[in-house]
């Protein structure tokens, strides 16, 4: 009878842990595919505009400076309790590497290659697409990464305002003193 209690206890376990990775995995996926929509734009049009570009690279660094939880409270009121609000927290939480990496991977190509795009007649769109974004790749795709591994670690605060994922285990573990469920 002990083991058939156990094997349960193992399997409910297992359950709720693939539920948590699943509510997890879709905090960070959502959220981080919002913010290469918008930012990987953005960060183009910083490059194309300079005062616009540095209002948009000082308000995205200005979004990463507020701490976690109050991001979470100030969206409650907008958005209410449970996952939008989270969404809408990663996504601003994830702005800021993806803008500052796809304007610093354009920025800092060498002049030569756009003149050459120019000399040969391609239009503002066929320099960015053809040329400036391919090389400018490793380093926007650095600032992609860099966005989700925030979104990993900040996402496991989505539970505190309902919205599931790792921090659930984490939360009740700290409720309930159990340590084992904290380190789950």
């Amino acid at each position: 009878f002990r083991g058939e209690a156990q094997e349960d206890t193992h399997m409910n376990f297992v359950k709720k842990l693939w539920q948590v990775s699943l509510e997890h995995f879709y905090l960070v996926i959502i959220s981080l595919v919002a913010a290469i929509i918008i930012g990987v734009p953005l960060g183009i049009i910083a490059t194309q505009y300079k005062w616009l570009g540095q209002g948009i690279l000082l308000i995205s660094g200005l979004l990463q400076t507020i701490p976690s939880l109050a991001l979470l409270c100030f969206l409650i009121p907008l958005f209410g309790i449970g996952t939008l609000p989270s969404l809408v927290a990663l996504f601003l939480y994830g702005l800021l590497p993806i803008v500052r990496n796809t304007y610093s991977g354009i920025i800092s190509l060498d002049p030569s290659y756009r003149e050459t795009a120019r000399a040969l007649g391609l239009s503002r769109f066929e320099r960015l697409r053809l040329i400036e974004l391919p090389l400018a790749s490793i380093t926007l795709i650095s600032g992609i990464k860099t966005s989700a591994i925030i979104n990993v670690g900040t996402s496991t605060l989505a539970d505190i305002i309902g919205a599931g994922g790792y921090g659930k285990l984490i939360i009740t573990g700290l409720a309930l003193n159990d340590i084992p469920t904290i380190l789950s």
